[in-house]
């Protein structure tokens, strides 16, 4: 079923799970994310990024998107994330997508919050729910074609009064993570994550979880992280079961060794998030 994720997100929220949200660029990684949910009895997030939207047109997205939510039998939310632009995002609204990221962190404080209060204004009117972020999550080599950059931790006072001058339902918040490939694991900041999470009452995210350590997530999930990104990890393992095919033209063993390894990794981070 097709929803958004206010409901499964506050039934994390204090609750010693997250759930991971995993983007797609194509209709067979819906495919295994939506079936590993329902095998599991799970819901489900399945994410699609502005930066992906050249791979895989918004249209089409949202149609793959819903076809699988409408056949599972456990909630689904097809969520827009680092929706950067505000015509993009709603855009994705009016067509039917359920949640979504409005992502003004690399933006002035005044600036994020005046992209995050007009999303919100407009999704809420049509029962969507809003993720945006404060603090910044940096980036190095990743698969979202995002520039590389820094991360700037989150400030607890700065998130107080980021949700109080937005009214945003979720918010993701940067503690040591970056989107892309680590050249070691990242170091967490478990004790800001404490004192971010007594702050404020909504769910917190936690973006660039991959590879960001099994014993790290899962305590981000036990301590406060409602919602977790995964996305590298996917791709890397899909490339590196489809390299080590021996029939090189056969493409269909290339393609299944390809989905057995999105499969697993899939049903590892719910095994880590705590939620299977």
């Amino acid at each position: 079923m097709l929803v958004n994720t206010k409901e499964m997100l506050n039934a994390a929220n204090g609750s010693n799970y997250a759930i991971p949200s995993f983007d797609f660029i194509h209709a067979q990684m819906v495919r295994i994310y939506t079936e590993v949910a329902e095998e599991l009895k799970r819901p489900c997030i399945l994410a699609m990024s502005e930066a992906l939207s050249a791979e895989l047109p918004l249209e089409d997205a949202y149609a793959i998107g819903r076809y699988y939510a409408e056949k599972s039998h456990y909630p689904v939310a097809l969520h827009i994330d680092h929706g950067k632009t505000v015509s993009f995002v709603k855009k994705a609204i009016d067509l039917g997508f359920t949640s979504v990221m409005i992502d003004g962190s690399a933006d002035c404080y005044q600036e994020n919050v005046r992209k995050t209060k007009e999303i919100v204004e407009y999704a809420h009117a049509r029962n969507v729910t809003v993720e945006a972020e404060i603090g910044h999550v940096g980036s190095g080599i990743n698969y979202e074609d995002e520039v590389g950059d820094t991360s700037v931790f989150t400030e607890v006072e700065e998130l107080i009064r980021f949700v109080q001058d937005t009214g945003v339902d979720s918010v993701a918040v940067s503690i040591g993570t970056a989107h892309g490939v680590y050249t070691g694991t990242p170091k967490i900041n478990f004790e800001r994550l404490r004192e971010l999470k007594e702050a404020v009452s909504i769910p917190l995210v936690l973006h660039g979880g991959s590879s960001s350590g099994d014993a790290n997530l899962k305590t981000c999930a036990e301590i406060g992280i409602s919602k977790i990104n995964i996305f590298t990890d996917v791709c890397q393992a899909a490339a590196l079961a489809m390299g080590s095919v021996e029939e090189k033209n056969n493409y269909r063993k290339i393609m299944s060794a390809a989905d057995e390894a999105i499969r697993q990794v899939v049903r590892h981070y719910h095994h880590v998030f705590n939620c299977d």
